[in-house]
């Protein structure tokens, strides 16, 4: 790197998964692993609900991104986040990611909204049709979808349990052949 440029940073801002929540979602995942199917698995460890994805930032904008996620969660305060349903994006059709959804009456929603308006200010897009989820898979091929529609199917009204949402995770996304490694840059405590 030559001195005058500065350093990137792979970033994003989510809500992590509570531990307690990974038996039954694996037991999901499970389901899938008995098609015959080509499906990468997102690992425990790795899975949260994505608030923004940023890209490639300056480390520069890392205060900027914490000053706004500052002035917004403090007029949140720590609230239940049900995990429910399962299904795909796009669709049915071209199934790319397979994912399990949260409760229609949930606080992450005007959450992501109220911080969308502040990143935007700060010269980043705004999301334009933002459904959170929490992904568990990507379908690699698109070989038996039928099978992996039935899973769909089976566990379109599952429902996986609830979790307190109390913090939100400025997190460093650093690509690896073996996957992502995740690590938080800045974490903001909701009160």
């Amino acid at each position: 790197m030559k001195a005058n440029e500065k350093e990137t940073i792979r970033s994003f801002l989510a809500i992590e998964l509570d531990e307690s929540l990974v038996p039954p979602i694996l037991d999901v995942q499970g389901d899938f692993k008995k098609t015959d199917t080509k499906i990468k698995y997102v690992p425990a460890e790795n899975m949260h609900f994505t608030l923004k994805f940023f890209g490639n930032i300056d480390e520069d904008i890392v205060e900027d991104i914490s000053g706004a996620v500052e002035k917004i969660i403090k007029n949140y305060s720590s609230f239940e986040l049900k995990i429910e349903n399962c299904g795909c994006f796009p669709n049915q059709k071209v199934i790319k990611v397979l994912w399990l959804g949260i409760d229609k009456d949930s606080k992450i929603t005007d959450l992501q909204k109220e911080l969308d308006k502040e990143f935007k200010k700060l010269g980043f897009k705004k999301e334009r049709n933002y459904i959170s989820h929490l992904t568990i898979g990507r379908v690699k091929s698109p070989k038996n979808k039928n099978e992996i529609r039935d899973v769909i199917e089976k566990n379109k009204n599952i429902k996986i349990g609830s979790m307190t949402v109390n913090r939100v995770c400025l997190k460093k996304s650093t690509l690896t052949p073996q996957g992502p490694i995740y690590e938080n840059i800045r974490v903001f405590d909701l009160e």
